[in-house]
């Protein structure tokens, strides 16, 4: 672990969307793959995880499967340890199956509890609850 390179969000976004910009954000570009596929290990934080979905979904306006499509590939790098792997992998699945990333991630992370307690009803909760997610989903009263 002591020998492998932590990544920001903003490594993780220029390899993997390949928009338009300047020659700044042409270098960084070209750096970001370099390193993400020179095969040296390599560390994602749940944390940079979450930004990285939002960067996706509301910076570059990509769709929840754009999304999950990149967090699987990442997910796939042999050489990438992603803090809580098992937990991400539920996420992920679940941010598939239309549930919003945070929420998912918050609720992959809680496997270990009897109930998730939330007041985002309409969004969450219900859809967690007609799933029967595990673990199940509360509305405090």
């Amino acid at each position: 672990m002591k020998d492998s390179v932590g990544l920001d969000t903003n490594v993780l976004a220029r390899y993997f969307v390949d928009d338009d910009g300047d020659a700044a954000t042409q270098r960084q570009r070209d750096a970001a793959r370099r390193l993400m596929e020179s095969g040296r290990p390599l560390a994602v934080a749940k944390t940079v995880l979450l930004e990285f979905e939002w960067v996706l979904r509301g910076h570059y306006e990509l769709g929840r499967g754009d999304v999950a499509a990149a967090m699987q590939h990442l997910l796939d790098l042999p050489h990438v340890r992603i803090e809580d792997r098992e937990r991400v992998v539920v996420a992920v699945a679940l941010l598939r199956d239309g549930f919003d990333f945070a929420d998912a991630l918050h609720h992959a992370s809680y496997q270990d509890c009897s109930s998730m307690a939330s007041f985002d009803d309409r969004r969450f909760a219900r859809r967690a609850q007609a799933r029967a997610l595990v673990p199940r989903v509360v509305v405090p009263s």
